[in-house]
């Protein structure tokens, strides 16, 4: 397919995708409960004339495109839920849904997908072999939608898989990509601290839990710190800390919680035990009980190398050479990373980011938004992504 050609449907797609965006936008639904997402999206595919399967492993939706001639099966993602954050943008498009958020693009992933698949419809006859198109639900929450999806059959018959993030760390026009593991291992944990409640002026008669708490909040560093090689990576991280109900009781229990996050199984496993035997001892050391829960999250995103030099080759081809940057990995976490555990194949960050517009906000952030433009970026790439493949 040629270069100039395809921009031109693109730029006619364009406002369309807008269009889904801010609708998705202004309509986000949490992990597991994205029913009308996924009837809308369903809804839009089977008026392409594709072939829609839909409530695939949960919310999933599986649509597919047959080629005119035999030949491989190549498989394009998008996620579609939201997240709990408070929108707090100003703008036509904000949330109507109080305490929901598309604050980390999915919204854009679904209008870009969707434009590819019309694009690729209507380009049927020059298709050789099959594209599935998975919307994925569920990507933010353990155990994520993509286990559940990959279970009930979404990958079957399929040779090759490909994902896009559009990413406002990284400038509109850039695309990210690098060989091997991408993004880590996404763990949770919780320890809950018991020790004796009792009056805030007698501590010797209790056994205080947020005193113990706070110290294993600290312990639990060094793990990462004095236990881990300096060459390798790791990162414990304590996000919600809750004790006590009154300023003048000392607490009798006390629950933190957290995430891990990691590349190599190994050191992965090892975090996973130390966190108990700290937790145990730090407990011990104040006289409090310990329960401590470890809640395996998505593996690592490691990238099979074929497929990722392909995307690079693809990007290049498009960007140019400058604008398509190796990058390092990075300690988020993508259940992408069970596809490419069942198939070869290759995700990738299509920047969304542009000072000049404010879209400056990190992901996940309550006044989060990204540039449009990068959208015509992302579509471009996964059709000749695929459609290279397809060869």
């Amino acid at each position: 397919m040629k270069k100039d050609s395809l921009k031109s449907e693109i730029e006619a797609v364009y406002p369309r995708m807008v269009e889904l965006r801010r609708q998705f936008h202004q309509f986000p639904e949490l992990s597991f409960k994205e029913e009308k997402t996924s009837m809308q999206v369903a809804s839009i595919l089977k008026d392409l004339g594709l072939d829609v399967r839909t409530g695939v492993g949960g919310n999933g939706v599986v649509a597919i495109l047959e080629g005119t001639l035999p030949g491989r099966t190549v498989a394009l993602r998008a996620d579609m839920d939201a997240l709990p954050i408070q929108d707090e943008k100003t703008c036509d498009y904000r949330s109507q849904v109080d305490g929901v958020m598309h604050a980390c693009g999915h919204d854009a992933h679904m209008a870009s997908l969707l434009g590819v698949a019309q694009i690729l419809q209507q380009r049927k006859e020059e298709i050789r072999g099959r594209i599935v198109f998975l919307f994925q639900h569920a990507e933010e929450q353990i155990p994520g939608g993509a286990a559940q999806m990959i279970r009930a059959g979404a990958l079957d018959g399929v040779d090759a898989v490909y994902g896009v993030h559009l990413w406002t760390p990284l400038p509109r026009g850039v695309v990210g990509i690098r060989e091997g593991t991408l993004m880590a291992a996404a763990d949770s944990f919780q320890i809950q601290v018991t020790g004796k409640g009792g009056h805030g002026g007698l501590p010797h008669q209790a056994v205080d839990a947020v005193v113990t708490a706070s110290h294993l909040v600290v312990n639990l560093q060094t793990i990462v710190s004095r236990q881990l090689d300096p060459l390798k990576s790791g990162v414990i991280s304590v996000g919600k800390l809750q004790g006590g109900e009154s300023f003048n009781v000392i607490a009798e229990s006390a629950v933190l919680t957290g995430t891990v996050r990691t590349f190599d199984p190994e050191i992965r496993s090892d975090i996973q035990r130390q966190i108990g035997k700290v937790a145990e001892q730090t407990c011990q050391m104040f006289g409090a009980q310990c329960d401590y829960r470890y809640q395996w999250g998505y593996p690592a995103v490691v990238n099979h190398p074929a497929e990722a030099c392909q995307v690079a080759e693809v990007a290049r081809w498009m960007l140019g050479k400058d604008q398509v940057w190796e990058i390092s990995p990075m300690m988020a976490g993508e259940d992408f990373a069970y596809y490419l555990q069942e198939r070869p194949g290759a995700f990738c960050f299509v920047g969304a980011g542009n000072e000049q517009k404010d879209f400056v906000y990190p992901h996940h952030h309550p006044r989060f938004d990204l540039d449009e433009e990068a959208m015509k970026i992302s579509a471009e790439l996964m059709i000749h992504t695929a459609l290279a493949a397809l060869k």
